[in-house]
């Protein structure tokens, strides 16, 4: 490798990637020394490792710019995303502790999984080549195959963990084969130098740019599960354990509308006309079969499920705005819609118990009466999806909406908003249940919170409330790092 390939400042812009793989390899290490199946270490080294990535981030983006030869892109992009979904895998370790204590399930396997999935997903969102995007995202999706399918003993575990890996590589060989004729047509697989040869005089062939770019949206489609690619996803989340299932709503799924923004705000831009109806048709059949499909299920998980494939279809709404603007209320959406996903799972898997056995809607009566901070907080992020006022939800779908307006969007921001009232029903349905019922069985059974769940519940449900009502402060720095090409 040429010396001046890589120097010290390519190492400080990929510190985060390296800090959580060194971890992850450590964690793998420490397992046999420890002899403890169900050590607590683990989570408190993962929590420190997440923990020094964010540190890592942020002194990155004091050093922002290209790295490894233009193949990564440290940017406010990349640093806003990389911390968010440090952020996540923090969230989905605190309440792991009690989850794997009570399934008796191996701690340092499940840490150092979590630890590369992320370190794939904050490579996928500073990668500048579609080649680093495939990397990364090959490193993430490996890793939560196994996560997915962790505890073994589990029949849903094992179909929730085949089911996603097997659709899971057909996305994957889709995007794989998008990038070989982007690479035929163009001759680079940089996004600047893609963009560069689409917008030139001697533009590649039309037919070969848009399959391409049909190709890599059915790979990323699925990463996201937006609509038609979406089939996987209720299977999964309810099969997957539950602290996995939030971690998958929230991480990938942000990661991989990190490469989309990157991939179609870049090297497709200047074809925008050409795949934004595409990208139309996506947004509204993801609403519309996200929150239709929510309203028949009465398991919790699945519930949440088509949710995201709902909220999927939101964020794909700022995406066919084409605009700086769109890409900025994507990202602030993005990070509340995290927040409140990931601490509305967390109660979920308080409520569960050993087996998963309580996950419908039934098993919330009477929680407000046995745990009153509990019902406040799944409240809290439930009135946060639905879109309620001083909430991140409701910022997120304001600004959504009008960056699709700005884009004469008009259609999709009226069936955004109808398909916005349909989701109230189903997320008010738990509320009902949590306060107006006699508590059932599962409440009666119901263990005191821990140290680690009352963070995981007490955090997000801060950070919603936070954003709704200062959502300034990230917005403003989304807005700043929404100008993908320099």
């Amino acid at each position: 490798m040429p010396a001046s390939f890589a120097n010290a400042a390519d190492l400080i812009r990929l510190l985060p990637e390296i800090i959580l793989t060194v971890m992850g390899t450590f964690l793998m290490v420490l397992d046999p020394i420890l002899h403890q199946r169900s050590s607590r270490a683990f989570g408190h080294l993962s929590i420190l490792a997440l923990a020094g990535g964010i540190g890592g981030s942020v002194y990155a983006y004091a050093h922002a710019g290209p790295a490894f030869g233009g193949m990564l892109m440290v940017d406010g992009f990349a640093t806003f995303f990389r911390v968010l979904v440090m952020v996540v895998g923090i969230l989905t370790v605190l309440p792991s502790y009690r989850f794997l204590r009570r399934q008796d399930a191996e701690t340092s396997e499940y840490h150092a999984l979590l630890l590369f999935s992320i370190a794939g997903q904050c490579l996928m969102a500073a990668a500048n080549e579609l080649i680093i995007v495939f990397i990364g995202l090959e490193i993430s999706s490996i890793a939560s195959y196994v996560l997915a399918g962790y505890l073994r003993e589990d029949k849903r575990a094992n179909e929730s963990s085949l089911k996603y890996f097997l659709l899971g590589s057909f996305a994957t060989a889709f995007f794989l084969y998008g990038v070989a004729l982007i690479y035929g047509a163009t001759g680079s697989v940089n996004l600047i130098a893609v963009r560069a040869a689409v917008s030139g005089q001697n533009a590649p062939e039309p037919v070969f740019l848009g399959v391409a770019a049909a190709m890599m949206f059915v790979g990323l489609g699925f990463k996201v599960s937006a609509a038609p690619f979406q089939i996987w996803a209720p299977d999964v989340y309810q099969g997957a354990p539950t602290p996995i299932a939030a971690f998958l709503s929230a991480g990938p799924k942000a990661a991989a509308f990190a490469v989309f923004l990157r991939i179609f705000m870049t090297a497709f831009e200047p074809i925008g006309g050409g795949w934004e109806p595409l990208v139309w048709i996506s947004a509204l059949l993801s609403m519309t079969i996200g929150n239709f499909a929510a309203l028949l299920q009465t398991n919790v998980k699945r519930m949440l499920a088509y949710s995201s494939i709902a909220h999927a279809g939101y964020v794909l709404v700022a995406l066919t705005a084409r605009s700086e603007t769109g890409t900025a209320a994507a990202m602030f959406y993005l990070a509340a819609y995290a927040l409140m996903n990931i601490g509305a799972f967390a109660v979920v898997s308080h409520l569960s118990g050993r087996g998963e056995r309580y996950q419908n809607i039934d098993d919330f009566a009477g929680l407000a009466q046995k745990q009153p901070l509990t019902a406040a907080m799944l409240s809290i992020f439930l009135l946060s999806l639905i879109g309620v006022p001083l909430t991140g939800g409701f910022f997120g779908k304001f600004y959504i909406f009008k960056a699709a307006l700005e884009s004469r969007l008009v259609w999709l921001a009226v069936l955004g908003l109808l398909n916005s009232a349909v989701a109230a029903y189903y997320y008010l349905r738990i509320l009902v249940m949590m306060y107006m019922h006699e508590p059932g069985e599962a409440v009666d059974a119901l263990e005191p919170l821990s140290p680690g769940l009352r963070a995981a519940l007490i955090l997000p449900a801060l950070g919603t409330l936070f954003l709704g009502i200062f959502p300034s402060w990230v917005l403003d720095f989304a807005g700043k790092s929404a100008t993908l090409v320099k």
